[in-house]
């Protein structure tokens, strides 16, 4: 994991009331972390993310994450390090209601 993944996950994934994968292989793609019980997949992006290619592929990853019923959160590695508390909030609001009650 990157030094943001790192922070993503100590910090506040892996405190969530619900089960999150870290390196989750979803069809042929694997993803950064997923929550099967919000069906919500967690994604961070460094500075690679966006040149042509990858901006394309992370479009057509996304479209078919979402085609599955998953909703896909992406962060830049950026935000993450100006914004944590903020991100961790956005991550919280979009678990369920019967997820957070537990």
């Amino acid at each position: 994991m990157t030094k943001e993944e790192k922070k993503l996950w100590y910090d506040c994934l892996r405190l969530l009331p619900c089960k999150v994968h870290r390196q989750y292989v979803i069809g042929k793609y694997v993803v950064d972390f997923y929550c099967a019980s919000a069906d919500l997949v967690i994604e961070l992006d460094g500075a690679q993310h966006y040149e042509d290619d990858a901006l394309r592929y992370d479009a057509e990853r996304d479209a078919y994450l979402r085609s599955q019923g998953m909703t896909v959160l992406r962060y830049t590695n950026i935000e993450l390090n100006q914004n944590f508390k903020g991100i961790c909030e956005d991550i919280w609001a979009h678990l369920p209601d019967w997820v957070t009650a537990q």
